[in-house]
């Protein structure tokens, strides 16, 4: 099993880490870079073994046939990942991240899809 991301998503973790600390969830730089490096290495260990759901039509915008799966960090914020899952010549399983959100931004459309 492989985990991947589109170029989108690697430049949104990247701003995410300013934009924790900008907006002062973080007092730390530091403690923001560590943050999103561990929902990184999250995603990346555990995506395989999480349940997912097929991802609303809403985000086909960023793929089609999507499933996304969810990773709580604290009690106020759950990130999900939406992802395409593939086979290859190998039959190794690649999983490709193709958006990344959380419930404070989506959940509402993650809710109204069920």
């Amino acid at each position: 099993m492989k985990v991947h991301t589109t170029p989108e998503v690697k430049l949104y973790l990247n701003d995410l880490i300013s934009i924790l600390f900008e907006k002062e969830y973080f007092g730390f730089e530091d403690s923001a870079h560590k943050y999103v490096d561990d929902l990184i290495d999250e995603i990346e260990n555990n995506l395989s073994l999480k349940p997912h759901k097929p991802a609303p039509k809403y985000f086909d915008r960023y793929g089609k046939n999507m499933y996304y799966a969810s990773f709580r960090k604290n009690k106020q914020t759950v990130w999900y990942a939406f992802f395409t899952k593939y086979q290859d010549e190998n039959n190794e399983i690649i999983y490709l991240i193709r958006y990344i959100s959380n419930n404070h931004m989506d959940a509402q459309r993650l809710v109204s899809s069920v």
